[in-house]
């Protein structure tokens, strides 16, 4: 019968449970209508149930719904107001994309987003349409999407083998798995194949071909199998987490799941392959339960438990390790939390025990739950005693310490019998009992109090040197003191083993904390392998190694720098091998066991993330609870390996996406930049080589001009690209050397008195000047690129002003215009590369600004833009550089 206090809900427990309830009721919710393949109806299904969603007053808007032309469907979308489509330019084509600012904006309740695998155009905010979908969830709407089976990113290589097809777009799963609510779609294979023959799911030229290949009718069959199966198991999950939350005992028989026990006897093998055939026969799932107590396994025990549990994952189970004295109790709880409905334990031969056997204990607790006995080896009956015995679990030296210890204490005691008492003696020894379970086991526990109360019997209790108890009250002691003696051993033992499997839990939970914490920190995948190699060697006390794939996927080519130890070309064919299969090998397993480590895959959805070797300085085998926390360990890793991956492809892509902008603004401008200069250029040389068409010097000498201009123009263009490439390397180291700020002023104006002849320059310099320690030419080149920028994009006829004076001991230089000035949201943007005002005349690269700021931050200054307070452009220049008279002083 179950004690009513197990069934007591932990109150930390519900408080987690009202939160997560709490959360969830005010979270967006993420519907999906899933399919095995397109043609099924997902769309039409959701415009139905958006429908009747409008019904009920809610606010419903189509962000983007694909019709394919079909009538039914057009005419659903119809009835709904949609948000206009955003279009953009790829590859000379324009395409329409769903407008996530839009939609965000008019923030409806629900939103119909189809075909959630949709690959976005490059450009857009997101690159994956799933990933629209967690912002609008993230801005509080409500989200009706479609997705087929074979988008799933676990399936879409199953998918492939099966069809033939390669699945390019695919969806994570964690989106599939945190969807609040998964509407299966489905139809018989038949009825999807005369659809496509009535051209109702494509046109009819396409519909021919796709029942050809990718819609033939094994294939359809599969992936229903797959959706099905899919949705079937995601219900159970659902229905397990619903249990535990609630704090709720089963099982709920509302499907079969199989529970079997496993130990390190040789014995479980055949329980193991029994359970399977039973889970295959009843198409059942089933867990393999070690339960591990505090008693310690010789070598030979964890080398037949670590077989067990490889039998139990070749054959399909999932693994659950527990701790707990109590082996039934154990099996009961997990198959409850666990939601299984059959446990199989093995059968037991005996006929007379002082315990109860295991299996009584599991029927006896098992309530409603279904308990099958399987038959075990029947040599065991034979071999068999009439009274069985517990197994010792201490070694012989224990029991010589006991009985050494009561025979020490008797022996100190005995001389001082007529002044202590034999009562006193007894204390004393009862004493010597509770102290030993804090190092011996319970049996050298018990023999020494079965020797305690014969030694106080046989020296000192009276008459003396005999067995025999004259006095009625002697026995009574005598039996009281053999029984406390017991009692107090035993359960001091059985406390120091509880404490001693809760120190061991504490050490896991503590090595797995600190792991958590150092990847938690980690920004790159160095950081992970550097952390990974740390954390396992400190608690596993061993070497190890970290193979990392390539970006591309590809296979490593030699371990981390952060790993311990080197693989040889031979020991390297192990991790390779561990790579390309996903599966463990290497030393302790039966592939490729020459090898010198185990090694560990690390995989991730796609294609595998690497290998970790582990290399134990003992040379001994795991045990397999520190197996298991290995791989979690290794879980944990890979998880934070594909994080990184992630970031990282991110990264990528924004800079690929970058680069592809500049890419544009660059040929853009540079075309333009190029195409004027060289059309006058082979104008004017045309017209130079035209002796006829130019007699007069002043002619010629005008052309002259002309391609000078032009030239100076291009070679201005070459050098504001030069400049870039050095600022971009990070080649630029100024050369100082003492300047006079009034001819580095001068010398730029001069340099650009062509473009300057249009304006009013005035230069006003500090009377008392002196001289700054600068590079000339990099601070020369600074003022052309701003008082060229002022005469471009100022009218004639208006005024530059350049001022130099020292401030707090900088270089100040001022460069200001009256022209119109520049727009407030572009002050922030002047001195990126290739920024144009929009509006502006054409001409410019967009890289003098910015080229410009670059050379003075070279020198640790700072160059700043705002607009005149009577309008105009100001740009401030401060270089803190050392004057002449710092210097003499």
């Amino acid at each position: 019968m179950t004690d009513p206090g197990e069934l007591r809900p932990d109150p930390d427990a519900l408080l987690h449970v009202l939160q997560k309830e709490e959360e969830h009721a005010t979270k967006a919710k993420l519907k999906i209508f899933f399919g095995m393949c397109a043609g099924v109806g997902k769309t039409y299904d959701m415009l139905k149930a958006a429908h009747e969603a409008k019904s009920k007053g809610i606010d419903v808007l189509i962000g983007y719904i694909e019709t394919h032309k079909r009538a039914e469907t057009e005419a659903l979308v119809a009835g709904l107001p949609s948000v206009a489509r955003r279009q953009a330019e790829y590859k000379g084509n324009l395409l329409e994309e769903m407008d996530l600012d839009g939609i965000i904006a008019r923030k409806p309740q629900l939103i119909l987003v189809d075909e959630l695998a949709h690959t976005n155009i490059p450009g857009s905010r997101h690159a994956k349409r799933y990933q629209d979908v967690q912002e609008l969830l993230d801005n509080g709407i409500d989200v009706f999407t479609t997705l087929n089976v074979q988008h799933l990113e676990s399936r879409a290589d199953t998918v492939t083998q099966i069809t033939g097809s390669t699945i390019r777009e695919t969806v994570p799963d964690s989106i599939f798995e945190q969807a609040d609510e998964v509407e299966i779609i489905d139809i018989p294979p038949d009825e999807l194949l005369k659809r496509l023959s009535e051209g109702k799911v494509y046109p009819p030229e396409r519909s021919q071909k796709a029942i050809e290949n990718f819609f033939r009718k094994g294939n359809l069959t599969a992936l229903r199998e797959m959706s099905l199966r899919l949705t079937a198991e995601r219900v159970d999950h659902q229905l397990r987490d619903y249990m535990q939350t609630r704090q709720i005992a089963g099982p709920w028989k509302s499907g079969q799941r199989l529970l079997v026990a496993i130990s390190a006897s040789p014995h479980s093998v055949s329980l193991i392959r029994w359970a399977r055939r039973m889970a295959y026969t009843m198409d059942a799932s089933w867990i393999a339960v070690y339960v591990e107590g505090s008693a310690q396994l010789s070598e030979s025990a964890r080398a037949q438990l670590a077989k067990n549990i490889k039998l139990s994952e070749e054959l399909g189970a999932e693994i659950i390790t527990t701790s707990d004295e109590d082996v039934a109790d154990a099996l009961v709880r997990v198959a409850r939390q666990q939601n299984a409905t059959q446990i199989l334990v093995g059968k037991t031969f005996h006929s007379f025990s002082f315990r109860k056997s295991l299996l009584d204990k599991v029927i006896e607790r098992s309530g409603d739950l279904d308990v099958y006995v399987i038959g075990g080896d029947p040599e065991l009956e034979t071999r068999s005693k009439l009274l069985r015995f517990p197994k010792t679990q201490s070694g012989l030296a224990q029991y010589a310490i006991a009985a050494a210890t009561v025979c020490l204490v008797a022996l100190a005691c005995f001389p001082f019998t007529s002044l202590l008492g034999y009562q006193t003696v007894a204390l004393i020894m009862l004493l010597s009992v509770a102290l030993l379970p804090l190092k011996l086991g319970p049996g050298p526990v018990l023999l020494s109090a079965a020797l305690s109360a014969l030694a106080w019997d046989f020296l000192f209790i009276p008459p003396r040197f005999t067995f025999i108890v004259a006095e009625g009250q002697d026995i009574l002691m005598l039996a009281m003191y053999f029984a406390i003696a017991s009692v107090t051993g035993t359960l001091t033992a059985r406390i120091r083993s509880r404490e001693r499997a809760v120190r061991q839990r504490e050490e896991k939970a503590v090595a797995l904390y600190t792991l958590t914490k150092d990847l938690s920190i980690a920004r790159t995948q160095d950081d992970v392998a550097r952390a990974a190699v740390v954390n396992i060697k400190r608690f596993f006390d061993a070497d190890v190694a970290v193979f990392l794939s390539e970006q591309d996927g590809d296979i490593f080519t030699r371990a981390h720098e952060a790993s311990t130890y080197e693989a040889d070309a031979k020991e390297f064919t192990v991790p390779a091998w561990v790579y390309w299969n996903e599966k463990k090998a290497g030393k302790f397993t039966d592939t490729l066991p020459f090898a010198s480590a185990t090694y560990y895959p690390m995989t991730g959805p796609r294609y595998p993330l690497g290998v970790i070797g582990v290399k134990l300085l003992q040379g001994k085998q795991l045990g397999s609870d520190h197996e298991t926390l290995l791989i979690n360990f290794i879980s944990q890793i890979a998880s934070t390996l594909e994080r990184e991956q992630l970031n990282e492809m991110a990264k990528r892509s924004i800079a690929l996406a970058e680069s592809e902008r500049l890419y544009k603004t660059l040929f853009n401008s540079i075309s333009h930049e190029l195409r004027t200069p060289i059309a006058a250029i082979v104008s004017a040389s045309e017209s130079l080589l035209d002796q006829a068409a130019t007699p007069e010097n002043s002619v010629r000498r005008d052309l002259s001009s002309e391609i000078h201009t032009a030239a100076e123009r291009l070679n201005r263009l070459v050098e504001n690209l030069l400049n870039m490439t050095r600022l971009e390397s990070g080649r630029i180291t100024p050369i100082l050397d003492w300047c006079d700020i009034r001819d580095l002023i001068n010398a730029g104006a001069e340099q650009l008195h062509q473009e300057l002849a249009q304006h009013v320059l005035t230069i006003d310099v500090q009377l008392d000047m002196p001289l700054v320690k600068l590079d000339f030419a990099l601070i020369e080149q600074a003022v052309i690129n701003l008082l060229h920028n002022a005469s471009i994009y100022t009218p004639a006829g208006s005024s530059i002003t350049v001022r130099a004076f020292i401030e707090q001991g900088d270089c100040v230089l001022v460069i200001s215009d009256t022209g119109p000035g520049f727009p407030k949201e572009a002050l922030q943007k002047v001195f990126e590369k290739f920024y144009r005002v929009p509006g502006t005349k054409a001409g410019g690269t967009g890289l003098g600004l910015s080229i410009a700021r670059g050379f003075v931050e070279a020198h640790k200054g700072s160059l700043q833009v705002e607009n005149g307070a009577q309008g105009g452009a100001k740009f401030t220049m401060r270089l803190p550089v050392h004057t002449t008279s710092q210097a003499g002083a």
